[in-house]
């Protein structure tokens, strides 16, 4: 009983480590711009060092939005949402990403009304 225990906690404990590890370069995934970064968004850039890299956001950019400052955050594949951030860290939307390339349908005005491109964080294009 004790060997079947160990053999099934060896294959257990190998499984995680048989998962490749993608480097993640630092010089690629920095703040670019942090005066004035509302606490909430550095929170959550840092939040990214926990995630595999096949995850993690490519690029953080913040734009001007119908008057107000919001975070836009770019995700590494078409199957992620690319969601949309205010400055206390509320969801707004994506406007686009997913299955459909198309977001979840509530910011369809987005990249018609969002000016004042600015990269906040990540490799640019």
């Amino acid at each position: 009983m004790i060997k079947l225990v160990l053999i099934i906690l060896s294959i257990l404990l190998s499984y995680d480590n048989a998962k490749p590890k993608m480097p993640v370069s630092k010089k690629d995934f920095s703040i670019t711009s942090s005066n004035k970064l509302p606490t909430c968004i550095k929170n959550k850039i840092d939040s990214f060092k926990l995630i595999e890299l096949y995850e993690k956001p490519q690029r953080v950019i913040e734009y001007v939005y119908k008057e107000k400052k919001v975070y836009y955050f770019v995700m590494p594949c078409c199957d992620f949402f690319n969601e949309v951030y205010d400055e206390s860290c509320n969801y707004l939307g994506a406007p686009d990403g997913g299955f459909t390339g198309k977001g979840d349908g509530k910011l369809s005005d987005f990249f018609k009304e969002a000016a004042k491109e600015k990269l906040i964080w990540g490799s640019p294009k």
